[in-house]
């Protein structure tokens, strides 16, 4: 089933009613991101086990913001087999506000049998059927109008296996009790929260702020909710309003006046036109942080060997059951864990019942 139906969904309810009585469908989605904050859906490809639709999403009202919300509606009632799921189910949440009720994410149920946590949709459906996808078309123009024959045929190929992919790796999960696990998972990409931009909470994602405290902290937290303000507000990409080293810069040095601004490496003359007031302002104001963020500091060589027990025991977990360590409970998790994180999936679900329990022991005495 190499071929498909072109929909544009401004004029084609075509999709919409194959789709409608359906229990699942292999979706995947071809977006733009490079000069926006928002990804902007530019295709979305859809398959069930007798179709595949290319659907265009781009003919559309200027004044709807929220597009074509009958078929929204309509697409999110069915299971979504997709590959690596979290940027697909980013850039439809935020074109339609909407999730689907469930999904099977295949590369996440491709890691319990073996396969490596990451493997591509190609290399899985090449082990799968032994087929060879074209990948040529990898860094396509999705936005350009109207889309040639070859890159349809690329896009359509992305969906063209899942919906085979699923009843494979079903049927081998079953076998080896481990299909719960996936599902698990899998459904842990539909919270909201991952997705949501949440300018309070922009900090953790600026480059260099971890290590900052008191004052410049504060500063940082301040500057790092404007820029995402104003990425949100502009859509513009964060780094395009401003770098994150500049605005660590920033937050250090503690500006009062547009001449300590200019002396800012990076920060260039027209921003401090535009801009620069408004910093300085955030600055001014940011005398001091009300969080209680401390810096991590180092681990000491108690620490140390307390990670290095917890790794152990993972990795012996791991091989037993035939579970790569950074599926089963990746450094970084042991670490917060270690430091007393209890919100950590380690010790939710499979992985509690598999490790979360023997981790908490271990850490009982630590």
């Amino acid at each position: 089933m190499s071929d498909y139906h072109f929909v544009d969904l401004a004029v084609d309810d075509s999709l919409a009613s194959a789709i409608s009585n359906l229990e699942r469908i292999g979706v995947d989605t071809e977006f733009m991101r490079e000069r926006t904050y928002f990804a902007e859906l530019c295709l979305l490809q859809v398959s069930t086990h007798d179709e595949i639709f290319c659907a265009d999403p781009l003919n559309r009202g200027p004044d709807n913001d929220k597009p074509f919300g009958e078929f929204w509606n309509t697409i999110v009632k069915p299971e979504w087999v997709v590959h690596s799921a979290r940027q697909d189910i980013e850039v439809i949440y935020q074109t339609a506000g909407l999730m689907p009720r469930a999904i099977f994410d295949t590369q996440v149920a491709a890691a319990f049998l073996g396969f490596q946590p990451q493997v591509g949709y190609a290399g899985l459906v090449k082990e799968l059927f032994d087929v060879e996808l074209d990948k040529s078309h990898t860094r396509a123009d999705w936005s350009k109008r109207p889309l040639s024959d070859a890159v349809l045929k690329y896009a359509a190929e992305d969906v063209q296996y899942l919906l085979p992919a699923y009843e494979i790796l079903v049927d081998r999960l079953e076998d080896s009790g481990r299909l719960d696990w996936a599902i698990q998972d899998s459904q842990d990409l539909l919270d909201p929260a991952l997705y949501e931009a949440d300018p309070s909470l922009a900090i953790n994602r600026m480059k260099g702020a971890r290590n900052l405290d008191g004052r410049a902290r504060a500063a940082a937290a301040a500057l790092a909710a404007w820029r995402e303000e104003e990425a949100l507000r502009t859509n513009r990409p964060r780094q395009w309003i401003m770098r994150d080293q500049v605005l660590v810069d920033i937050a250090v040095t503690c500006p009062g006046s547009p001449a300590d601004l200019a002396r800012i490496d990076g920060l260039a003359e027209k921003t401090i036109r535009r801009t620069g007031n408004e910093i300085l302002r955030l600055v001014a104001e940011s005398t001091h942080d009300e969080s209680g963020y401390r810096p991590p500091a180092r681990p000491d060589e108690r620490q140390k060997k307390m990670l290095r027990e917890m790794q152990r025991l993972v990795a012996s977990i791991g091989e037993k059951h035939h579970i790569a360590v950074e599926l089963l409970a990746p450094k970084r998790e042991l670490s917060a864990a270690m430091l007393g994180n209890r919100d950590s999936r380690v010790f939710r679900g499979w992985r509690h019942e598999l490790i979360g329990g023997e981790l908490l022991a271990l850490l009982e005495n630590f």
